[in-house]
């Protein structure tokens, strides 16, 4: 990748990194299904009236718009309402570059390298040694549910690539319009209609602060800016920067919500960012008889 769409991959590493402790501080007075539609409502509206349509097929708004919006955040927001941790759920969210790597190998048929490969298994070290330190306290179920949301975001990451979409803002924006019908069913079901408009009646300026950063920063800008990186490189390269939100999420969660950050997370850390660099190194072609090039008429 280039040195600026590595700078862009690393701020969108650390948008998504704090939106977690953003997503924790919703939470804490919106219903999560209900909270996922209404991020998803916001982003759509009425930035729709201003921002063209991408001409693709409905169906790739769809295929990516129910694993990222339902399958991925409204599992996610279950998960972290049953008691997950903001830091510990940055981390295992990112599991989906692994799950991306692997469905881009079966469905799209992109080969990993082999420091690609050697990169997952050292930043999955590190990921693994969060785990071990952070994840003994959490709920079982909490847990599952958001490496499901994970196998979701890897299963949108595949649409998105296989979509191309000519402007990834743009067709971000449009997807937007797929996944608040089903969430705010489903919240309306779950959750209950009383609980609903009890929240929605008593909104503070938290969650309206949470709204708005969910909604523009990290659904708009931050998948409009992932959409473009992967439309130009592979999909599981890409998915590598992912390997640094938990960094930032850890980070931010412990300066905000005073979630505590050990040694051993530090060591995890190094291994994420390591492991990431590895990943994302391409070995040069030797120059070769077979790669000089020719003078014309010479075959």
């Amino acid at each position: 990748m280039k040195p600026r769409h590595v700078a862009v991959a690393v701020l969108i590493a650390v948008i998504w990194g704090v939106n977690f402790v953003v997503i924790d501080v919703g939470l804490a007075s919106l219903p999560p299904l209900l909270f996922a539609g209404l991020r998803f409502v916001a982003a759509a509206f009425p930035a729709i009236l201003f921002v063209r349509r991408p001409a693709i097929p409905w169906r790739w708004f769809v295929l990516v718009g129910l694993p990222l919006g339902v399958g991925q955040f409204g599992l996610l927001f279950i998960g972290m309402h049953m008691g997950m941790p903001a830091g510990l759920s940055s981390l295992v969210l990112q599991m989906q570059a692994l799950f991306t790597a692997l469905l881009a190998a079966v469905m799209l048929r992109e080969r990993p390298r082999r420091t690609q490969v050697a990169g997952m298994v050292v930043a999955f070290a590190g990921i693994g040694l969060i785990g071990l330190s952070l994840g003994q306290g959490s709920p079982l179920l909490a847990f599952v549910l958001c490496v499901v949301a994970a196998g979701m975001w890897g299963l949108a990451n595949i649409g998105l690539r296989a979509a191309g979409p000519p402007d990834a803002f743009a067709f971000m924006v449009w997807v937007s319009l797929v996944p608040p019908l089903p969430l705010l069913g489903l919240s309306l079901i779950f959750e209950g209609p009383r609980a609903d408009a009890h929240a929605l009646a008593h909104l503070s300026l938290g969650a309206l602060g949470s709204l708005f950063y969910i909604a523009y920063i990290s659904t708009l800008v931050g998948f409009g800016l992932w959409g473009r990186l992967m439309r130009r490189y592979d999909a599981g390269q890409v998915a590598m920067y992912s390997l640094l939100v938990p960094p930032f999420g850890m980070s931010s969660a412990a300066l905000f919500l005073g979630e505590r950050i050990t040694v051993t997370d530090m060591v995890a850390a190094v291994l994420i960012v390591g492991g990431v660099a590895l990943g994302s190194v391409r070995r040069r072609r030797v120059a070769g008889p077979e790669n000089v090039p020719q003078p014309a008429g010479v075959r």
